[in-house]
């Protein structure tokens, strides 16, 4: 099945219903579906052949996105770029993964144009949303498309095609590109059809709406598919506005969206945010990417409702290695579970096997801790021009994800931390986020992150940078007191920085290695 197949499905199922809402402008299955074959059609016409690099450089925006269905269509492969991202991070990925087709806004043009002279492999530059000078030899997209026809082309398709060639996190040098196929795309939609069901009462036609709030160029893109093959609407919001986002989910009857941690924290920072917005249509209400604070858990349950849905993928294996479904964040009495259960990722899917492995690649018994290792149709291809890595991370089938951690006795599955991340001090083994979970369960703290830091005496001690909550107050000391009550000395925080804002990636993730930084400079340690 090709990725573009997902979209067909709703097409066919409901051609005048709308696929996507923007700026209250409704846009039906039959306009974007045609659209994206006149794309393809255009693509196939300049000679570009299967697997050809294609990015599309703007912001939330239907005919963007529709540009990428239009490269799935032609079985070519879309290269995500943020427009968040720093330009330069843009230019690499770019380049190194040799981008023959740039579709992009023309708010983004002058940028665009400055790049041009380094970007010689770019041979086809398409302005989405009208004539844009300022790029040398670009052409609208409504002139270059008006001549095709908007029928369906033939194109063979074999399901380990690359149609997604992805820049890993960027939260340690630079990133790789990760090869994502037909196959892999479909295990991950397949994985979340299976936990976020829509079925209606009576055996009723229940389309499902879905929020994209989060980069569409990140998880909220890949997020939309499963819900365009339920024939449902994906409401796109273009502004990473609190108030627009918490607006349309009453207007629309949102059923499902996506958001970092960091991001529903803020949200949970508004006065009387339960009574302000009506959450009644939400029925999973999707967190990942980073660890949550079990704390800010149970105040998203308590707000939101019991929607919050857990989960845990990959670039490398996307967005669904794990879930945690809305229902087992409650005990069979309906209590709210266990903190041990809610700071889990949840269940492994059904498409896949994870194991945790010793550095031996030995399978290890539940309950101990070892690499989160993944087999299965969900896994990369491989990462872009880069064998060798691909030998590291893809041993024997396996993808070694690089996160610690273990599954419990009843099968839920606990990230522990990032190789890298883990602080040994003494000669025991510290994991940042048992920390951190503890700092975030004092009131004052908004969020926080805990990493080694060199000592001449330990290797390495462990120091905890923390955000606070607006007019709130707390001292390292009593913090520090804290960690001492929960977790002992050993794994306590020897100093505490309190700043600001916390360096972050586009998505959200904290870039524990420029906190690292400042401290290793002069250090052999990788940061």
């Amino acid at each position: 099945m090709a990725i573009i197949d997902f979209f067909d499905r709703g097409w066919r199922g409901n051609p005048e219903g709308s696929a996507y809402i923007q700026d209250d402008r409704h846009y039906s299955f039959n306009e974007v579906g045609q659209l994206s074959c006149r794309i393809a059609n255009a693509l196939l016409a300049e000679g570009f052949g299967k697997e050809t690099k294609g990015a599309v450089w703007a912001g939330n925006d239907v005919t963007a996105w529709t540009c990428t269905l239009g490269l799935w269509r032609a079985n070519m492969c879309w290269i995500p770029v943020g427009a968040r991202n720093a330009v330069e991070e843009n230019l690499y990925v770019l380049d190194a993964f040799d981008c023959e087709i740039l579709f992009f806004q023309q708010a983004f043009a002058d940028t665009i144009a400055a790049l041009q002279s380094r970007l010689p492999k770019i041979r086809l530059w398409v302005c989405v949303d009208g004539e844009s000078p300022q790029v040398i030899e670009s052409i609208s997209l409504n002139g270059w498309v008006e001549t095709q026809p908007a029928s369906k082309p033939e194109v063979p398709v074999d399901p380990d095609d690359v149609i997604m060639l992805s820049a890993t996190g960027g939260t340690t040098g630079a990133p790789k590109g990760v090869m994502n196929t037909h196959r892999s795309t479909q295990a991950f939609c397949a994985h979340f059809m299976m936990r976020c069901t829509y079925g209606g009462e009576r055996g009723g036609n229940e389309r499902p709406v879905n929020l994209a709030a989060a980069p569409i160029t990140h998880t909220a893109g890949l997020l939309s598919v499963p819900c365009s093959a339920l024939g449902g609407t994906v409401v796109v919001v273009t502004k990473p506005d609190p108030a627009l986002l918490l607006g349309a989910i009453p207007k629309y009857k949102v059923t499902e969206l996506f958001l970092p941690p960091t991001v529903i924290y803020r949200l949970l920072d508004i006065p009387d945010l339960k009574q302000k917005v009506d959450f009644s249509s939400l029925k999973y209400f999707m967190y990942g990417a980073a660890p949550m604070s079990v704390e800010k858990l149970k105040q998203a349950i308590d707000t939101i409702g019991p929607v919050m849905m857990g989960g845990y993928g990959q670039t490398e294996a996307p967005a669904s290695i794990a879930y945690l479904r809305p229902d087992e964040h409650f005990d069979t009495d309906g209590n709210l579970a266990s903190d041990t259960r809610l700071s889990s990722v949840g269940r492994p899917n059904a498409l896949i096997r994870c194991e945790i492995m010793n550095e031996a690649g030995e399978i290890l018994a539940a309950g101990e801790s070892g690499e989160i290792c993944v087999r299965g149709d969900l896994v990369m291809k491989g990462y872009y021009k880069a064998p060798e890595k691909t030998a590291e991370a893809i041993i024997d089938g396996w993808l070694h994800t690089g996160d610690i951690g273990h599954i419990d006795a009843d099968g839920y599955l606990h990230i522990t931390d990032r190789k890298k991340d883990m602080i040994i001090s003494g000669g025991f083994n510290v994991y940042p986020s048992e920390v951190e979970q503890v700092i975030w369960s004092h009131p004052a703290v908004r969020d926080c992150a805990v990493i080694g830091v060199p000592d001449a005496q330990w290797g390495e001690t462990v120091k905890a940078m923390v955000e606070l909550n607006q007019g709130q107050c707390a001292t390292a000391e009593e913090l520090v007191a804290l960690c001492k009550e929960k977790l002992g000395s050993v794994k306590s925080p020897k100093s505490v920085d309190f700043i600001d804002a916390l360096p972050r990636s586009p998505v959200g993730k904290v870039l524990k290695k420029d906190l690292r930084a400042r401290y290793w400079a002069d250090s052999e340690r990788k940061i």
